[in-house]
């Protein structure tokens, strides 16, 4: 008996057909060119090229006609209902009998993908057909969120679906909740991965995403009354409905072995180790276009022949699986811990992993598109390889390797393809955030791989000396130890003679005997003046074995006089230290361009992090300021706000052209707006009230501020400055009468999240002290709904769209200069939310379009920090009499029994690690104290209050992803958006 098609995917055949593509899924997925990574391919007929939009921000929405299926408009709720109904029952994941949320959001998300897929596989065709130059975004994080409710934002069906489940007797938000979070990142590098993808299918630019598919992702945290603890991720245990595995993708990537020439004078590595990374695709649809873009992760195996099946059978279990551990373990764990050589060694496979896989993906696609007409100096023209920080950087040596090695080009040619396809984004100016890896974990593990690096190390220095010369050694001495890929590694022979140190000469004995027997024939009073030395050499003089010994002297003397003079040290490796390979500045040597992500911060990569390959290649360096998606970041997580947004402009074009935002600023003092905008805010304070319930159990109340810091915990980030500003509130409260701290304080709950990597000690006790803190003053009766300290466990994009819409006071306080940008900032200000921050990354900016009056500045500022800690080191520094007393509170006991004489001590004296206030925290509490009575004196006037919050909303358009996108697009990577017919 014939079964019946999905009504869905009825509905949606015909027009992917005229897109040029079937329903459901289909072939390689490598662009339709590539089965199993073998380089079989698939020939596409030429079709003539229709006009594309050259800026999609600036036409705003594409027309159905243009872009979205016209389909998708008349498609009834209905229907719908009955194609969930149709995978609850033939896309089997739960038993038949079972019924529940779970089960109605595996259906849900399958009906879904029905229709991403016919988008995706048009858009990939469309792509092909055209051959377009297309941009390849590699990241080890991509941190998604949930995916249903943004894609049926995306596609305008979120009605159509809460209709359609109603029918089906569920409820949208229930079905939703029941969504983990893709567990594939961590933080704002991740998070700002996953926006760019939004951005790129929403603008119509052909873009893919590649990373990992992490089994356990980071880590779920969970807060107990010792603190942080960390335990396995499971959000791929119930399956990822929204991924298709691509068994028929996989690509063979090699470790350890050797490197040999071939009689074609070819170098070849073979042996070592042998795995396969396999595709999974997750499509990534924009808004409004049936654009639908991918990203491509990489999971990690071994065929089932390298199963020892002897060894299984003869009782050695571990033996007979450890081919498929090793390969499986590389997709584990994101950011393994790296403190043992097994850990390092993990860490570097993964990124190779995702270097290599993703590289051969995108060089068979090339050829895919090429056809019969391979011409590799085209590749530049085609492709665009985007390097999200260090950590894809062995695509320098691995597209190298590819096109020398197996494609045959020379050296030179190879160069210049990978130079002009090449492009860094800079994340950070932490020196340990600078990746350097072992050189000689490297060479165990990727041979081939360091020959390579050591030729571009030599092609560098001689560069070096090109620009700069040979006369003047000190400088060029300084260069190379700045700009060399290889750090405490021999320079080449050639290079290290210019670096010499003449060596001392010594007077031999026989001029010294010469110089007596002329002086022998001076006056008796000259004679009796002589030294005690010339007296000895003397008496030596008229001893002939003495004279035997000066004739040998001489001749030593002769002999080190005509020797070779010293070399500096510097020309030769360090036996005491590590021999490192410096990551960021191969990035920046074999790429075309590095930009930072902040206009302060890429002036601090410019003039500090590289300034010496700043002024050998100015053209190089640029800024590209972050951005947010506003689809996900207001109009999907703040639907209250949206609405009322969209009330006042007079349209919803905002949310494709930001710009338009502006226009609230003319509303910004009307009642009525403020009015409606306090009740939006109110209602999503009322979610958190609900969400902090669930999560820790504390009850706070949404009459008081919700004061916000959500990040990862860092030193740098000050967290710790925060807590201790609220001690001192608390501490202040615990000395007034309960009238007093009712006329001086403003209520406020203060709020947490953020994860402390596993072996970072510093940040998990500053998750322990939080936490003391919270459970303290929580339970005071003399404070009780004046100040409430909550910490959220295990904080990610879902948590983050809950919180961001409700918080009024957002803190970005890191020390100035260190923190690259930062999103949530763009974030919290996009919701109304009000800011208080350093000059710090895109803080600075976002002072700039709101204006310094709705921004709350205190601390140091960046040019200052250096001599700031001079004067530390030099003992000149004089805490505020507050903050010693804020210390002596903590230590006096009331937050518990814990000890925090580490996490204080590292506030106190001038040097040593861990120790001087290295991030400022005491210099910077004066002047954080007094702004926040600043904040309590401003929110008391809900008026002004309010009035802030609009225009922190209406000057927001320049963090939009969109923006950040277009300017990537045009001036890095040289693409251009493309429409389907």
């Amino acid at each position: 008996m014939a079964t019946t098609a999905s009504p869905l995917a009825t509905v949606f055949r015909p027009v992917a057909a005229a897109g040029g593509g079937g329903g459901g899924i289909r072939g390689g997925g490598s662009g339709g060119g590539v089965a199993a990574g073998k380089g079989r391919t698939r020939r596409h007929p030429r079709v003539a090229a229709r006009s594309v939009a050259s800026d999609r921000g600036v036409k705003g929405p594409v027309s159905p006609e243009e872009g979205l299926p016209s389909v998708l408009n008349s498609i009834d709720s209905s229907a719908i209902a009955s194609n969930i109904k149709h995978h609850a029952e033939f896309t089997p994941l739960f038993s038949p009998e079972h019924s529940s949320p779970l089960k109605a959001y595996h259906a849900t998300a399958k009906s879904v993908l029905d229709a991403l897929l016919i988008n995706w596989n048009a858009t990939n065709d469309y792509y092909n057909k055209m051959n377009v130059k297309q941009a390849y975004y590699l990241s080890m994080e991509f941190l998604q969120g949930r995916a249903l409710t943004n894609a049926i934002g995306n596609l305008e069906l979120t009605g159509k679906y809460a209709e359609a489940l109603k029918q089906l007797g569920q409820n949208l938000e229930d079905v939703a909740s029941q969504e983990p979070d893709a567990a594939l990142g961590n933080g704002g590098l991740g998070r700002l991965a996953s926006c760019f993808l939004d951005s790129l299918a929403t603008l119509n630019y052909p873009a893919w995403g590649y990373g990992l598919r992490y089994k356990y992702g980071l880590f779920k945290q969970i807060i107990t009354k010792d603190g942080q603890e960390e335990v396995a991720e499971d959000w791929l245990e119930m399956g990822y409905p929204w991924e298709i595995v691509r068994n028929d993708v996989s690509y063979p990537v090699k470790f350890y072995g050797r490197v040999v020439e071939g009689t074609d004078g070819r170098k070849h590595w073979i042996g070592g180790e042998n795995i396969k990374a396999v595709a999974h695709d997750v499509p990534i649809p924009g808004y409004k276009t049936r654009v639908t873009n991918n990203l491509r992760l990489w999971s990690t195996t071994v065929p089932s022949k390298d199963f020892d099946l002897g060894a299984f059978n003869a009782g050695d279990h571990v033996k007979a699986n450890e081919a498929h551990l090793n390969a499986e373990k590389i997709c584990h764990i994101l950011y393994p811990g790296d403190e043992s050589q097994e850990g390092k060694l993990l860490r570097l496979k993964q990124q190779y992993t995702l270097c290599s896989a993703s590289l051969q993906d995108i060089i068979a696609r090339f050829e895919s598109r090429a056809g019969d007409s391979v011409k590799w100096e085209d590749f530049p023209s085609k492709v665009a390889v985007q390097m999200n920080d260090t950590h894809p950087t062995l695509c320098i040596p691995e597209l190298m390797r590819i096109l020398i090695d197996i494609k045959g080009l020379s050296w030179n040619e190879a160069w210049s393809i990978t130079e002009r396809t090449v492009a860094y984004t800079n994340h950070t100016v932490l020196p340990e955030a600078l990746e350097k890896w072992s050189l000689d974990i490297m060479q165990k593990l990727l041979p081939r791989h360091v020959e390579i690096i050591e030729t571009i190390d030599e092609e560098l220095i001689n560069t070096i000396i090109s620009k700069y010369g040979t006369l003047d050694t000190s400088l060029l001495k300084k260069k190379l130890q700045e700009m060399r890929i290889l750090d405490n590694v021999d320079l080449p022979a050639s290079v290290a003679k210019l670096f010499v140190k003449p060596k001392e000469k010594k007077e031999s004995p026989s001029k010294l005997k010469q110089k007596l027997l002329v002086k022998s024939l001076d006056t008796v009073d000259e004679v009796e003046e002589e030294t005690e030395l010339e007296e000895e050499v003397k008496a030596e003089v008229l001893s002939e074995t003495t004279e035997e010994k000066v004739k040998s002297a001489d001749v030593e003397a002769e002999e080190e006089e005509d020797s070779e003079d010293e070399l500096d040290p510097f020309v030769k490796s360090n036996p005491e230290l590590p021999r490192v390979v410096r990551m960021a500045n191969l990035c920046v040597v074999g790429g075309h361009s590095v930009n930072g992500v902040a206009e302060i911060h890429s002036e601090i990569v410019k003039q500090e992090v590289f300034n010496s390959f700043y002024e050998m290649w100015p053209t190089k360096f640029q800024n590209k300021t972050n951005g947010v998606t506003p689809r996900r970041w207001i109009r999907f997580c703040n639907p209250e706000l949206s609405s009322i947004i969209s009330k006042w402009i007079g349209s919803d074009d905002w949310i494709l052209n930001t710009d338009k935002l502006a226009e609230l600023k003319k509303f910004g003092d009307d009642k009525d707006l403020q009015s409606e905008w306090r009740a939006a805010k109110r209602a999503n304070k009322m979610k958190v009230v609900s969400l902090i319930r669930e999560k820790t159990g504390y009850i706070v109340s949404a009459d008081a501020m919700f004061d916000v810091q959500v990040k990862r915990i860092h030193e740098y980030k000050r967290q710790l400055l925060n807590i201790l500003g609220i001690v001192y509130r608390y501490k202040k409260m615990k000395e007034m009468s309960a009238k007093e701290r009712t006329k001086n304080f403003v209520p406020r709950v203060c709020i947490f999240g953020g994860k402390a990597f596993a072996t970072y000690i510093q940040a998990k006790r500053i998750v322990k002290f939080i936490t003391d803190v919270a459970a303290t003053v929580n339970h005071d009766p003399d404070i009780g709904d004046l100040l409430k300290v909550v910490f959220v466990p295990d904080y990610n994009v879902s948590v983050a769209e809950t919180l961001i819409p409700a918080s009024e006071l957002s803190q970005h306080i890191s020390t100035a200069g260190m923190e690259a940008s930062g999103t949530s900032n763009m974030k919290f200000a996009m919701n109304g939310c009000i800011l208080i921050g350093t000059l710090d990354g895109a803080n600075v900016e976002i002072r700039e379009e709101v204006g310094e009056e709705n921004f709350f500045l205190f601390g140091a500022e960046a040019h200052e920090i250096a001599g700031l800690r001079k004067e530390r080191a030099e003992g000149k520094f004089v805490p505020d009499p507050r903050f010693e007393d804020v210390k002596e509170f903590v230590r006096s006991g009331v937050f518990g029994t814990y000890n925090y004489d580490e996490l204080m001590g590292s506030l106190e004296g001038n040097e040593g690690y861990g120790r001087a206030d290295y991030f400022l925290v005491g210099k910077d509490f004066p002047s954080y104290i007094e702004c926040q009575e600043k904040v309590d004196e401003a929110y008391r006037d809900q008026t002004l209050w309010t009035r802030m919050s609009i225009l922190n909303t209406a000057s927001s358009a320049k963090f939009s992803s969109d923006r950040t996108i277009h300017e990537y697009a045009k001036d890095i990577w040289n693409i251009s958006p493309v429409v389907l017919p």
